[in-house]
């Protein structure tokens, strides 16, 4: 593969929104585009396509960072053409540079970095470790809000209450049964292999298969030494959604990389209602984009890899 295509490979890995793997590239010469699409977004709970541009974003840091660790510096365009709201961003090689470590082991966790929706062990993740996630968060531009104590039961009626709210919404459980019964061909959505069956949490996880056959079993631990973080920025026109969705690719992948297991909720930030709630936990600082769950496993069993699209249904030369 050109450095390019290994840069898409990589990129395939990155986390969306029910899976949906929202993005095309297209190769020419030494540059690669990133293009969304529109076909795949979640209208039920992202009508604003705010969650189709975080996966895009994660997925432009996913090939960043490919790139860089295979020793390739690249200037990076994101919105470049106006007249083309799709095309998201514009990569283009320009010389060789040797990678920094911690680059490097980035990039080495992409392709076994999957969402771990079971419960985590009583470890609790460190203020030393979570500094280090807000640093790197910081320098993509976004910020991360460490979830206090006393906040998490406000997290925790947000996230309830919108999923709630969600299941009474026709048009959610349509969407719902399109993205958790795809073939096996599709590549994508959400399996039962790596969907959880309910159980008691600290935060609730959204239920991808209220009538049936999750097949994770949720632990008995109910994330106590979990940490929540609320991803946010300081507004939400597409260019800082992108940005923001580079930041959760990179705090997923230090995380993974320093051993650390995620699951990004999205549930309390697709309705408005619950949206505020988590505006006061940022004591309106800023706009939230995400919740991460942040926790270690309870066993050396990695999480189940999600389905992936095929490189060819994702990737097209220029002529």
């Amino acid at each position: 593969m050109t450095p390019l295509e290994q840069a898409v490979d990589s990129a395939r890995h990155a986390p969306s929104i029910f899976n949906t793997q929202p993005w095309s590239w297209r190769i020419s010469g030494s540059a690669l585009e990133l293009n969304a699409e529109p076909g795949r977004q979640v209208g039920s709970i992202d009508p604003d396509g705010r969650l189709l541009l975080l996966s895009c974003g994660a997925a432009l840091h996913h090939a960043r960072i490919a790139l860089s660790a295979a020793g390739w510096s690249a200037t990076v365009d994101r919105l470049p053409d106006p007249e083309r709201p799709q095309l998201l961003a514009r990569l283009t090689l320009d010389r060789p540079t040797p990678p920094d470590p911690e680059t490097v082991r980035m990039a080495a966790v992409i392709p076994r970095r999957h969402t771990d929706r079971r419960s985590f062990a009583g470890r609790v993740v460190s203020d030393r470790e979570l500094s280090k996630l807000r640093r790197i968060v910081e320098r993509e531009g976004a910020y991360l809000h460490t979830v206090r104590r006393e906040q998490v039961a406000r997290l925790a009626f947000a996230a309830d209450a919108a999923g709630q709210a969600e299941l009474e919404n026709p048009a959610y459980r349509a969407d719902l049964q399109k993205w958790t019964g795809r073939p096996a061909q599709a590549g994508d959505g959400v399996s039962p292999a790596t969907a959880v069956r309910p159980g008691p949490r600290r935060v609730p996880l959204r239920d991808y298969f209220p009538a049936g056959p999750a097949e994770l079993n949720p632990g008995t631990i109910h994330d106590e030494g979990a940490a929540y973080v609320v991803l946010f920025g300081t507004g939400d026109r597409p260019l800082d959604l992108l940005r923001g969705g580079e930041a959760l690719s990179a705090l997923l992948l230090l995380a993974a990389a320093d051993g650390l297991s995620a699951s990004p909720l999205s549930d309390a930030v697709e309705l408005e209602w619950p949206r505020q709630l988590i505006r006061h936990l940022l004591a309106r600082l800023g706009e939230p984009y995400l919740i991460v769950r942040l926790g270690y496993r309870t066993s050396s069993d990695s999480a189940p890899a999600a389905p992936r699209r095929d490189l060819h249904d994702i990737v097209s030369l220029a002529t």
